[in-house]
């Protein structure tokens, strides 16, 4: 531990208070005695001869005295000593005094901190600053009491800084584990429509009455990570994830679905006085299986083929991503900077009988974020991405989708403000608005505007109990395209509601009883794509 200040009276101050008792003495010829004893024990303390003092003042007691001033000077003395508890003894017996109140309030503190007993110490040096008789000591007190928390600060930081390097040393490899498992229902689980509408994209437009269908599943998730800390601030790492949902209804069966991810790279994190500076790199490989179902009744879609008749194709969702990513950000006292670069390749299943899906992915995205205080913040960012498909063919002005036509390619260009703000300590909340503007490069049928408003709330009430909340509401505005891709019906609407509640409750330092609730609704003049959708999950996530 760092070594405790100590802070002394100074000696004009102690001299003048020695003197006023050494002439407060009453006269006769038994106290001169005692006041003999005293009066030589004061001149031995000056001298710095404390053991020789406390003798004189022990004997001036012996002789008859008994006043405060014997009594503050003893336990002076036996602080100079360093016999602490005689001279707290010492030291109770002259605060009762109004005289020496003051001045043994302030001993009383600094004999405290020589204890190591720091809350005691600055419980007497507030008194000694708070009194108003002797402006001086205050003066001295409030000093002992800047230095004494000064020094705990570097004491709180040097035992940081121990705990971190041991850290460091310990910690060369790291396995991070979580996994969650849990019951859930969903209400719709094909996105169906609830209601029946027309389907003006067949050319004999048939009236379709949607079944939607319900029943439970089990929501899996695992996340496991192996960090190899091979240097001072980087680290190596393997990271894999999977997530998914099996429903537990056969006939549900077409709505499961998984993803398998796996990723390496590096991470970098070093932190001075001033900022933080961290940079991700990875090389990222998913797998995605799920089915291409119709919504209307969950069957696996199919097409009609001249020569091999009705064909599945159920499969065609199913895709293998991967490429590399980086991230560089940079946080200071107030301003944050961060900047991701990913670039992806998707690859989609083949099916002979439609073009497939596959496309090349790419993102730039930067943030700026500002922190008034603690308690608030704001964050900008832009961001520019594509998706570049290899054999799709884009869109003509009339919503056909013509083999001949140009490969399709969507641009986005994203713009997005987010205020965060703390209320509490256990709650805070935030309000976000993003701007996403889509360009179709063939020519701009499916171009679109996109106003995303985002609140989100988050309440700890306890160090086990957490809830989030979370709503989200999309308009899209499409200027070119139609419903049902059919120039006869009206330009395409589309406006999405989505929100999430999340509860947590830690059972013990591993486990956690989870419970969430979601809910999302798309509406659209293309009655195909509307739907309700209400989810439930309750379950337990295991993270040591």
């Amino acid at each position: 531990m760092p070594r405790r200040p100590r802070v002394r009276i100074p000696a004009a101050c102690l001299t003048a208070l020695l003197a006023f008792t050494a002439l407060s003495l009453p006269t006769g010829a038994a106290a001169m005695t005692a006041g003999e004893a005293f009066a030589d024990g004061n001149r031995l303390f000056r001298d710095d001869l404390y053991w020789a003092a406390l003798l004189r003042y022990r004997q001036a007691q012996d002789a008859g005295m008994s006043t405060p001033a014997l009594a503050y000077n003893m336990g002076v003395a036996h602080y100079r000593a360093g016999q602490h508890l005689r001279a707290r003894e010492a030291l109770l017996e002259a605060v009762t005094d109004p005289g020496f109140q003051a001045a043994a309030q302030y001993n009383l503190g600094l004999n405290a901190n020589a204890l190591g007993e720091t809350e005691e110490a600055l419980r007497w040096f507030r008194l000694a600053r708070d009194q108003q008789s002797q402006p001086r000591l205050a003066d001295y007190a409030a000093v002992a009491i800047a230095r004494i928390r000064a020094a705990r600060t570097e004491e709180q930081e040097a035992i940081v800084e121990r705990a971190a390097e041991v850290e460091r040393t310990r910690k060369f490899a790291n396995l991070l584990l979580s996994a969650q498992v849990g019951f859930g229902t969903d209400d719709n689980a094909f996105r169906t429509p609830s209601e029946a509408y027309t389907d003006l994209a067949d050319p004999d437009e048939p009236l379709v009455t949607p079944v939607v269908q319900s029943g439970s599943f089990v929501p899996v998730s695992l996340n496991a990570k192996y960090l190899i800390n091979a240097l001072e601030h980087e680290g190596f790492f393997l990271a894999y994830r999977l997530g998914g949902r099996i429903y537990q209804d056969e006939e549900l069966g077409n709505a499961d679905e998984f993803v398998h991810e796996g990723s390496f790279g590096s991470e970098f994190r070093r932190t001075t006085e001033r900022h933080t500076r961290e940079v991700y790199s990875a090389f990222r490989f998913a797998q995605n299986d799920r089915t291409y179902f119709d919504p209307d009744d969950g069957l696996e879609r199919e097409i009609e083929d001249e020569v091999d008749g009705d064909v599945a194709i159920g499969e065609r969702l199913n895709y293998t991503r991967y490429g590399p990513e980086l991230t560089l950000r940079q946080t200071g006292e107030r301003f944050t900077f961060a900047l991701e670069i990913k670039g992806q390749l998707w690859d989609y299943e083949d099916v002979e009988v439609v073009p497939s899906y596959d496309h090349e992915y790419f993102l730039f995205h930067g943030s700026m974020q500002y922190r008034f205080s603690p308690a608030s913040m704001i964050m900008l960012e832009a961001a520019r991405s594509s998706r570049r498909f290899t054999n799709r063919p884009s869109f003509d002005l009339d919503g056909n989708q013509f083999i001949t036509n140009a490969e399709l390619r969507y641009d986005y260009l994203d713009f997005g403000i987010t205020a965060r703000q703390r209320v509490t300590k256990s709650l805070w909340f935030g309000l976000g608005y993003t701007l996403t503007d889509r360009t179709d490069r063939f020519v701009g049928y499916n171009d679109y505007t996109r106003d995303a408003f985002r609140a989100e709330i988050q309440f700890t009430p306890g160090a086990r109990f957490s809830v989030e909340l979370l709503a989200l509401y999309r308009l899209f505005d499409y200027p070119n395209a139609f419903a049902f891709h059919n120039p006869t019906a009206n330009p395409r609407t589309q406006e999405d509601i989505y929100g999430t509640l999340a509860l947590s409750y830690r059972l013990t330092r591993g486990l956690s009883l989870v419970a969430e609730g979601r809910y999302r609704e798309v509406a659209s003049n293309d009655t195909r794509i509307e739907y309700e959708r209400t989810q439930f999950i309750v379950g337990v996530r295991w993270q040591p």
